[in-house]
């Protein structure tokens, strides 16, 4: 279902919301024990969805998707008047719900990365919030899980006693893990990226003048050219002539829902 406050954008459903309300969202969920499947999606999110109809209908079934690129923001804005102050950045929230976490006592759980990553990521985000209860973390496989791989996952975040998941597997992988594992786990699940690398300390940030003028992509281009060059070379005009073919009516997108066949493929 379509939540109120939620705008099409090429086809996928971006939430309209702020940090406060995303935060709001995620620990109400959080004390309730209900699931809520959160993404934070940029251009390459976004476009994920448009090259892959079943991805569409993934991004489509997750609970909260914040605009976590300029241009997304941006994108709501010429599409469909909706201004907010700022686009709600997938490590900045991170920060955010984590204070919530601390403040509320809601132990939380780091899932993704490598296992160097993670380790330095609960390092740092603990001596930052003396009050975060880390009730464990652990790296990615860098596979996919079969049905019985799956289970053991569900049944360590269980027995750990979280109530807050966090996921950095990259994108589009942690998209699917946020679809795949939500009913499951039946609490909040974050996928943020880039998040487990930042606040590790082992991938900087982009300076806050590229940040707010939607160059990040820039920043991350000039670090790591040889990967990203496609993605960003290729995706960002096709983002941006497609938001204008949206504008002027000259092509539908269309919000389609999971149907309930989506294929697991979820990854460890």
């Amino acid at each position: 279902m379509i939540n109120d406050g939620a705008y099409n954008v090429l086809g996928v459903r971006i939430d309209a919301v702020d940090y406060e309300q995303a935060v709001e969202m995620v620990v109400t969920a959080a004390q309730r024990g209900d699931p809520c499947s959160v993404s934070a999606l940029a251009v390459h999110g976004v476009m994920t969805g448009v090259a892959d109809p079943v991805h569409r209908r993934r991004l489509n079934g997750l609970d909260l998707v914040v605009p976590d690129g300029q241009p997304v923001r941006w994108a709501l804005k010429w599409l469909h008047g909706v201004s907010l102050p700022d686009r709600v950045y997938g490590p900045t929230l991170t920060l955010h719900v984590l204070e919530a976490a601390a403040r509320e006592e809601l132990p939380v759980y780091f899932y993704g990365s490598t296992a160097e990553t993670v380790a330095r990521l609960v390092d740092r985000v603990s001596a930052r919030l003396p009050g975060l209860r880390v009730a464990g973390y652990e790296p990615s496989q860098f596979r996919r899980l079969d049905r019985d791989g799956m289970d053991d996952v569900v049944g360590r975040i269980k027995d750990s006693g979280a109530r807050i998941v966090f996921v950095g597997l990259g994108c589009p992988r942690q998209e699917v893990w946020a679809f795949e594992y939500r009913d499951q786990l039946s609490m909040p699940i974050l996928a943020v990226g880039a998040a487990f690398d930042f606040h590790a300390g082992t991938l900087p940030q982009a300076p806050a003048w590229m940040q707010g003028r939607g160059l990040e992509w820039l920043f991350r281009l000039y670090q790591e050219p040889g990967r990203l060059w496609r993605r960003y070379l290729k995706m960002n005009p096709a983002y941006l002539a497609r938001v204008a073919l949206q504008k002027l009516g000259l092509k539908r997108a269309p919000l389609v829902p999971p149907n309930g066949t989506e294929p697991v493929e979820s990854y460890g």
